[in-house]
């Protein structure tokens, strides 16, 4: 996410002139004196175009860092809604909403949470609320008071849910009427710290929730004085997002205004415009559907479409019908349009561009083969971190492409990485070593003052535990991204794999997210059977991503209760961090420092045939584990049972 906005923010400082701008070209590609001319110069309208776009982002960006008072993405909207009342912003379900009914709506909203929750600016409220209008009116009624916006997932439940409340320091917490239940479960704990909880419905039978539709309804609609926010400056938070990690628990990505306004313009150097229709149906709560979708529609001045949840049978006709000219997607976006029946006018849409993250080389080739000549602009990246790749290039496969001038701007490395004992190759001097070009390695990014690491809220161990010293020299500070990667001699970048105690879940309700396994481990030692887990993520044949797993030791004279184990990952896992298998051993290998070794059981997979162990399957029919069987795992592999 970082790679574009770097590049901005540099060519805007050095005013690059066209000869500056033709010397960083040349130089784009070389580096190996394998490289051809023809190979060097194969993508040069790319990289003209990419960093033509750039350098106009970098100019603005680096023109609204000097504005007093700042101008925030915010702003932009406001501005939209005074020029262009009348452009539709938001449609959803049936209903269009315009800039301006938005603009009214959110003002509603910072009334009545400024008046009945007492918010200022500095302070922060959390948003536990599904894919919907009301997310984006209130999320802008928020900023309009100078208030930070945590983002929860809707899917977490009980510990995690308050766990990622607390983190953030919010005071108020903003709930759908859908997610009522879930409150419940915590809300003695949010009231014993005296956290204001709303619902965003016009009654509620639950003492200690406060209904807030009535109460927005009854506010004016007249716009708030800018003074409100005048102590936000372009290094406040704006929000806070979560992603998972190895402490078992989501931690929050501490987002500044400077970083919502660089991921807003993915889309603008992806080449979107305002005459583009974007359809987002990824949930908000995730950086993709907020930061890249929205944010980005917002500051391109465009209308955005948005879908509660995806669907693969919909999403044609909802493309079809709102004219949408922008999809999102992750890598199992497109497998399951992929997987849909195959129909005579399935390349009869407007689509031009897709943006996102995770498209498998194979799936990406059978998505433009099916559904015609789309543009897909890959990503890399994280939302807490300081380095990213865009590819802007037809190249399939590639998450990203280098040039010579972010490098040396904004130092990045892949170094050697042990991979048995995860953690990085040093030399005696204890130094890190960067991988040979084309090899795989772990990406590092260089903590700077231009690109700075914000850290975690309230988790000062894990935001130290993402720095890696001492990488090139004594002393040195790198963020280390937990991922590897290659570049080739072409200067494209590669995906490899993801290290660490995280895996990447494809299933099954938002795809894509990241599952702590040592959360996950915690739950199922909560079974009364077992004694130890260890949680890793398996590939299943046919399918993006991995799906969970573990290894469990059991408890003393002990038999594996598939009743139990069940009850406890339904009732306290979200659906996509559930274990789908559960391997009984006799002990958990470790290594040296009693860390449990995940290597050789992510290699040996789920396949009863090989493995001599015990193996159980979550069967969500028979609402139960099941032992698998050789049969199942045939059917899995398959596709005859759906994960």
């Amino acid at each position: 996410m970082y790679m574009w906005w770097c590049s901005c923010s540099l060519l805007a400082a050095l005013a690059v002139p066209p000869a500056l701008l033709l010397l960083l070209l040349l130089l784009q590609g070389g580096g190996s004196s394998g490289s051809s001319v023809s190979a060097r110069f194969r993508y040069w309208r790319d990289d003209c175009g990419y960093m033509w776009r750039s350098a106009k982002l970098g100019a603005r960006l680096a023109l609204y860092k000097r504005w007093r008072p700042f101008y925030s993405l915010l702003d932009r909207f406001s501005e939209t809604a005074r020029r262009h009342p009348a452009r539709t912003f938001v449609r959803f379900e049936g209903r269009a909403y315009s800039y301006a009914e938005a603009d009214r709506r959110s003002n509603r909203v910072a009334r009545a949470l400024r008046r009945h929750a007492g918010l200022e600016a500095g302070d922060a409220a959390a948003l536990f609320l599904g894919n919907e209008p009301q997310f984006v009116w209130t999320w802008l009624g928020l900023a309009k008071l100078g208030c930070a916006a945590a983002l929860l997932n809707f899917n977490i439940r009980s510990r995690s849910l308050l766990h990622c409340f607390s983190c953030c320091g919010a005071k108020v917490l903003i709930a759908s009427p859908e997610l009522k239940e879930a409150v419940e479960e915590v809300l003695p704990a949010l009231l014993e710290k005296g956290i204001a909880v709303y619902l965003l419905s016009d009654a509620c039978g639950t003492e200690g929730i406060v209904p807030l539709s009535e109460k927005i309804d009854q506010e004016t609609d007249e716009p708030l004085p800018s003074d409100l926010r005048a102590s936000v400056t372009i290094k406040s938070t704006a929000l806070y997002i979560y992603t998972s990690g190895t402490t078992g628990l989501p931690k929050a990505a501490v987002v500044t205004q400077e970083k919502v306004w660089a991921a807003s313009f993915i889309q603008a150097v992806c080449g979107v415009t305002c005459d583009d229709v974007v359809y987002i149906n990824l949930p908000l709560y995730h950086s993709a559907g907020f930061l890249i979708g929205m944010c980005g529609a917002i500051e391109r001045r465009m209308t955005l479409v948005l879908k509660r949840k995806f669907s693969a049978s919909q999403f044609w006709e909802d493309c079809r019908k709102y004219d949408v000219t922008v999809m999102q997607y992750i890598g199992e976006t497109m497998r399951y349009l992929c997987n849909t029946p195959r129909k005579e006018n399935e390349k009869d849409h407007s689509i031009k561009l897709a943006i996102g993250n995770g498209a498998r080389a194979d799936v990406w080739t059978d998505f433009l083969n099916r559904f015609g000549d789309i543009k897909v602009r890959e990503l890399y990246g994280a939302t807490e971190g300081n380095i990213g790749f865009i590819n802007y290039t037809s190249k399939i496969g590639a998450v990203g492409r280098v040039n010579a001038l972010h490098r040396k701007f904004f130092p990045y490395l892949v170094i050697k990485f042990d991979i048995e004992k995860e953690e990085p190759v040093r030399n005696s001097e204890g130094l890190c070593i960067e991988a040979a070009k084309g090899e795989t390695g772990l990406l590092v990014g260089a903590i700077t003052k231009i690109s700075p690491f914000a850290g975690y809220a309230g988790n000062q161990q894990q935001t130290d535990k993402k720095r890696l010293s001492d990488v090139l020299k004594k002393g040195d500070l790198y963020f280390n991204t937990g991922d590897l990667l290659r570049i080739d001699r072409e200067n494209f970048v590669y995906f490899q794999d993801r290290v660490g105690d995280t895996f990447r879940q494809a299933w099954p309700t938002w795809k894509g997210e990241n599952v702590a396994t040592s959360e996950v481990g915690d739950i199922l030692m909560t079974a009364d059977c077992v004694s130890e887990a260890n949680v890793y993520g398996v590939k299943v044949e046919g399918h993006e991503g991995r799906i969970g797993m573990a290894a469990v030791t059991l408890q003393e004279e002990k038999e594996f209760d598939c009743s139990d184990a069940y009850k406890q990952v339904v009732n306290y896992l979200p659906s996509y961090a559930r274990p789908y298998f559960i391997r009984v051993q006799n002990c958990l290998e470790l290594t040296g420092t009693f860390k449990m070794k995940k290597v050789r059981l992510v290699e040996e997979g789920f396949d009863p045939s090989l493995i001599t162990d015990p193996m159980y399957f979550l069967d969500l029919q028979r609402k139960t584990y099941v032992p698998l069987t050789e049969d199942i795992y045939t059917s899995i592999s398959a596709g005859t049972i759906k994960l």
